[in-house]
Parts: structure tokens; C-alpha cells; sequence
């Protein structure tokens, strides 16, 4: 399989997203400022859009490696059914 490059672009709405390079379907992340926001970064909205995005990644991997994969798999196994009564 090969890797995926991805890009963040500006739409023609103003909102930013993140998408890959190579798929024009919908953006995999969608940014969008109030126009007082973006009066408040002063030309800066696609550094802060950029860094959104970064922190997002970022916390996702952190999220990825606190899982314990194993023990999470063998609760999913229930070895006994189980049965409602009424």
C-alpha cells in the first residue's frame, strides 16, 4: 500500500481543510472562522488552521498508543452468553 500525502487548502468558502493530495472527495477535516475570529488573528487564520490541524494529529497518535489492544480484545470475548429474564 502506498503512503498517503496529504495537503490543507483554502475552499472557495474561506474554510479551511485537510485532505489528500491525490482524492477530491470531501476533506477528511474542515475548518471554519467567524469572521470576528478571523478579524482577531489579523491575516493569521491559516497559521492557526495549520497548528489545529497539527495538535489534532498529534493528539490522535497519543490517543493510539495509551490503548492496550490486547486487553481490550479479550473483553470483547464473552465466554459465557448471556440471557435476559423477565
Amino acid at each position: 500500500m502506498s503512503p498517503s500525502f496529504f495537503e490543507i487548502v483554502q475552499l472557495s468558502n474561506g474554510d479551511y481543510a485537510l485532505r489528500r493530495i491525490d482524492d477530491d472527495s470531501a476533506p477528511l477535516v474542515r475548518i471554519s472562522f467567524s469572521q470576528e475570529a478571523r478579524e482577531m488573528m489579523e491575516d493569521r487564520d491559516m497559521n492557526v488552521a495549520k497548528a489545529m490541524i497539527a495538535a489534532g494529529i498529534e493528539a490522535v497518535g497519543d490517543i493510539t498508543h495509551d490503548i492496550d489492544w490486547e486487553e481490550d480484545e479479550a473483553d470483547a470475548i464473552d465466554p459465557q452468553p448471556s440471557y435476559t429474564l423477565h
